[in-house]
């Protein structure tokens, strides 16, 4: 019998996280709290930008666009965001997207499959996803709940069951 397998991947939906940012600007420009305070935010290539004139401002517009995430679907995991920065007159703050698995975080989590899993199971490190192999489906099944019970700084998905 041929050995079952699944891969682990950390991916975003760029046209989610888009109409995620679309949302929050148009809520922005709407809401009476954000008027005249000349908040926006943008992507800037691969970036999200967000600026207002103040810090609380700022903190405030990326909390909208927290919330607008969550409705989406997009876990907050995979929102990586700066400290809000000063240039003249206003202040900026930086977001990012994170995508891929690193290979320190592909590392722990094969740690975490090798020394908590099923012994049957296997996982190998191919670029920046991680596939799980084992003869057993349910042993899959366990790795999937395990990962999913254990506290990762990742959005991760299972993909391909097979």
């Amino acid at each position: 019998m041929a050995d079952s397998s699944f891969d682990i991947v950390s991916k975003v939906d760029r046209q989610e996280a888009d109409n995620a940012l679309n949302q929050a600007r148009k809520e922005i420009e709407q809401r009476y709290d954000f008027k005249g305070v000349g908040a926006s935010i943008a992507w800037s290539g691969d970036k999200i930008v967000i600026l207002a004139n103040s810090d609380e401002r700022v903190r405030a517009v990326l909390d909208v666009f927290q919330t607008k995430l969550i409705k989406r679907g997009i876990s907050l995991k995979s929102l990586e965001s700066g400290e809000p920065t000063a240039s003249g007159k206003e202040f900026r703050l930086e977001s990012t997207l994170k995508e891929g698995i690193s290979s320190e975080n592909a590392k722990k989590i094969g740690k975490i499959i090798r020394d908590e899993g099923p012994k049957s199971v296997k996982s190998q490190i191919q670029g920046d996803e991680l596939r799980v192999q084992s003869k057993s489906r349910d042993d899959l099944q366990a790795v999937i709940a395990l990962l999913k019970g254990s506290d990762l700084d990742l959005d991760l998905q299972f993909i391909n069951f097979r």
